[in-house]
């Protein structure tokens, strides 16, 4: 199936105002920072655009009353969930979902609560919107990362008003059982508080006995307290076509939410439109393949940091991104370190976890082969000159 779909392709993106690329310091440096993968979309995606292409005509555009059955569809079908078409909220992206859940939810001073590490935006956004952002840690439990419950509800107070939340997770790329999904929303229901749950990565869960459970999902209770952010940017590799979603079942929060809505634009990209429909309609053998070679991708990052001494990372259970402990190698700001050797990856600190980096293992093999030669040999020289200096 890779090759069927073309993952070993190496594809120059260099030179194309690629974020990713084209945003390294160096022109020879590996970009393996942003969230954003180095395959083509789904042959059915890239179909659909050229036909809409071909019709010639941008003008202002809203979801067709196909293009939400299609989203109702998906829903019934990869998360058992029946929502009535009014819950969809169409959004350009998902970082204007989390200013809206916090413009509609706190008010000025108000405290939003996530976790940490975490997607930098839920750091950021907060303090844009003029509310507290109160964080609770994720830690090691030896295996993967957990939430300390007991700790989550000591720092709420009654100035807090939402949870924003992630999962699939990150960076860390948990997927979260039942079991500990049902402890958050408890803590939120006993608390009061909405749920902004961003499950834009649940596409792309690696582990096949970790199934993704929509927080929305758990009970009616919870879903009347809850904000689900989607879109098929990440599954599909189409970020830059701006489409997502949010999935508001309460009529009366999703009203509150609207209301904040109204400097949005009142329209989607038209190709994001049409490429979010061919995606769900048509991508489902693409995705199979995509997941198998990540799998694949993510055994080579395992074995290598393996290898790499002071270095250490969890399994990722979803996502392209592996979050790297650099904290006992010595290597002084690891991301600076490694981007001397020409592998450009995400700073930790930037996901409230200094000494940490994201790698992004959403690339050919012989790129990510690559990359990780660049940083073994790198940790290698260091390790020997800290040897020497030793001596």
């Amino acid at each position: 199936m890779s090759v069927k779909y073309g993952f070993d392709r190496v594809i120059d993106r260099r030179g194309t105002g690629s974020v990713k690329w084209d945003g390294c310091r160096r022109a020879d440096t590996i970009a393996m920072w942003i969230a954003d993968m180095d395959f083509q979309p789904p042959p059915a995606v890239r179909q659909a655009l050229r036909r809409r292409v071909d019709e010639a005509v941008f003008g202002y555009t809203m979801p067709t009353a196909e293009l939400v059955e299609t989203v109702l569809a998906m829903l019934r079908r990869r998360h058992g969930w029946d929502v009535p078409a009014e819950a969809i909220v169409w959004l350009p992206d998902l970082t204007a979902g989390l200013h809206l859940a916090c413009w509609s939810t706190a008010g000025a001073g108000e405290e939003v609560l996530t976790t940490v590490p975490i997607y930098p935006p839920f750091l950021k956004i907060p303090g844009h919107c003029n509310r507290r952002v109160v964080t609770v840690p994720m830690v090691s439990d030896g295996r993967r990362y957990v939430l300390d419950m007991g700790l989550l509800g000591k720092v709420i107070t009654p100035r807090t008003r939402l949870l924003l939340w992630c999962s699939p997770h990150n960076p860390t790329g948990r997927v979260f059982s039942r079991a500990e999904l049902a402890a958050v929303a408890d803590v939120c229901t006993r608390h009061g508080l909405t749920i902004c749950s961003d499950e834009i990565h649940c596409g792309l869960v690696l582990d096949e006995d970790k199934p993704h459970i929509s927080m929305a999902t758990l009970s009616p209770e919870v879903a009347a307290r809850t904000i689900t952010l989607l879109s098929p940017s990440k599954t599909y590799n189409i970020p830059g076509l701006r489409c997502s979603m949010a999935i508001i079942p309460d009529a009366g929060l999703r009203a509150t939410f609207l209301r904040s809505a109204r400097w949005l634009p009142e329209s989607i990209n038209a190709l994001g439109y049409t490429a979010c429909q061919a995606a769900y309609e048509h991508g489902d053998e693409w995705l199979a393949a995509l997941r198998e070679y990540l799998r694949g991708n993510r055994a080579m990052v395992e074995q290598a940091v393996a290898a790499m001494p002071g270095i250490s990372m969890h399994r990722s259970e979803a996502t392209y991104l592996a979050w790297l402990d650099c904290r006992a190698a010595g290597l002084g700001h690891p991301t600076r370190f490694f981007d001397e050797a020409g592998v450009s990856l995400s700073d930790g600190e930037e996901f409230g976890a200094p000494g940490f980096c994201r790698l992004n293992f959403g690339c050919p093999r012989s790129v990510l082969a690559e990359a990780l030669d660049r940083m073994a040999a790198a940790v290698d020289t260091h390790r020997a000159k800290a040897v020497a200096r030793g001596a």
